[in-house]
């Protein structure tokens, strides 16, 4: 069998998870530790990651992730939420492309990936779908050259919504991932003890 290195299929994107920090409503729970189907969430994102040329960990508080081994940052502009998580991500990236997927979405797949980073063009900075009415910035592709315009416009405290509407960024309808995933479970992610309950998904193994 030869041992030559299988091509990546997306050699410049970023696979960016962003952990942000503590699952408050889940006892301090890091979210990415959250075990679903007995591996935890960010095992399951990290099934994505041969898809990709390099994966990047957004950790405020990195210490529970440590032993994935993955090259972690912090966010750049602290206090920010989400839009500093992204920011974060596209300061470090080595890439002109990023994909970013919060830490507590167990169910995305490969498939999902492939329509949101095969609507790029050399007209569109990002990608996102819209679903249900809201937007899903962290399922969302952008180019990382936003960086420096991204991290200014922190300072306004903007929305994802609004740091959205001020570069050139494509919408993919619901009817465009139902496609691919027709009950968006892909959309779900997990913040509560009722999350937990209605995904299946268990507090991490380690916690006695």
């Amino acid at each position: 069998m030869s041992m030559e290195r299988i091509r990546t299929e997306f050699p410049e994107v970023t696979l960016a998870i962003l952990a942000g920090g503590q699952g408050r409503r889940l006892s301090g729970v890091p979210k990415g530790l959250l075990e679903v189907e007995g591996r935890t969430v960010l095992e399951r994102l990290l099934a994505l990651a041969p898809c990709f040329e390099d994966v990047l960990l957004v950790a405020n508080v990195p210490g529970p992730y440590a032993r994935f081994g993955l090259r972690t940052v912090a966010d750049v502009v602290p206090g920010k939420g989400a839009p500093g998580g992204v920011h974060a991500a596209l300061v470090a990236a080595r890439t002109p492309w990023v994909v970013a997927v919060a830490c507590d979405m167990p169910f995305i797949t490969t498939e999902v990936l492939r329509v949101l980073l095969g609507a790029r063009d050399d007209g569109v900075d990002a990608v996102c779908f819209e679903a249900r009415g809201r937007l899903e910035p962290l399922l969302a592709a952008y180019r990382s050259a936003l960086a420096p315009a991204w991290g200014t416009t922190l300072a306004t405290d903007p929305s994802m919504r609004e740091l959205l509407s001020g570069v050139r960024t494509r919408l993919l309808s619901e009817a465009v991932l139902r496609a691919v995933d027709p009950s968006l479970r892909s959309l779900a992610n997990v913040n509560t003890p009722e999350d937990l309950a209605r995904y299946g998904v268990a507090l991490p193994s380690w916690r006695g």
